[in-house]
């Protein structure tokens, strides 16, 4: 079985990036488990409360679900042309202490997705992921890209996805990225 972790870059409830996720795990190949993991509970990086206190427990949860994964789905929305700043945050607290980088980043599979109720899908927000994907030592997958714009008209007021060609995308671009996980995994 392989297993991917999705982390939605939004806390609101009604998220697209949410309902993104939840359409890419109906929409999983045989074999495959997407588990969507939260952001919630992960308070703003102070590096005084990391030594104080420590890493925060629900950092500590979200460190071992990536680590026990095969794969890194990230669904980014755009705000103001870049990444969220809480999705960005959580990103710096998951590289705490250094000496986990390797264990929990280091050459893992990763995919960006996005979704945004804008015309231009998230591509300035995809782009501004990779400097950090690098720096973290991840494997992002370049074999395909999902830029879903007009998300309201994409997504119905529950969260479902009711456009069959974004529907078909996503469905292929999960399919190239589980075949990317499972070719790194055999080399």
């Amino acid at each position: 079985m392989t297993k991917i972790i999705g982390i939605a870059g939004s806390l609101r409830n009604g998220s697209f990036n949410s309902a993104l996720l939840r359409a890419a795990s109906e929409l999983a190949p045989q074999g495959v488990a997407l588990e969507i993991a939260t952001l919630k509970g992960i308070p703003l990086y102070d590096g005084d409360m990391e030594i104080i206190e420590g890493i925060p427990p629900a950092v500590i949860t979200l460190q071992e679900q990536i680590a026990g994964a095969d794969g890194l789905l990230l669904a980014t929305p755009e705000y103001n042309n870049s990444m969220p700043g809480v999705f960005k945050n959580a990103l710096d607290w998951l590289s705490r202490p250094p000496s986990e980088v390797v264990r929990i980043f280091g050459n893992r599979p990763v995919a960006v997705i996005g979704a945004t109720p804008g015309g231009f899908g998230t591509v300035l927000s995809q782009n501004a992921w990779l400097p950090v994907l690098r720096t973290l030592g991840t494997r992002p997958w370049f074999g395909g890209r999902l830029l879903v714009s007009r998300a309201h008209q994409v997504f119905n007021e529950s969260g479902e996805m009711t456009d069959a060609a974004v529907r078909k995308q996503l469905e292929d671009f999960l399919a190239g990225f589980v075949e990317f996980i499972q070719a790194g995994n055999k080399s």
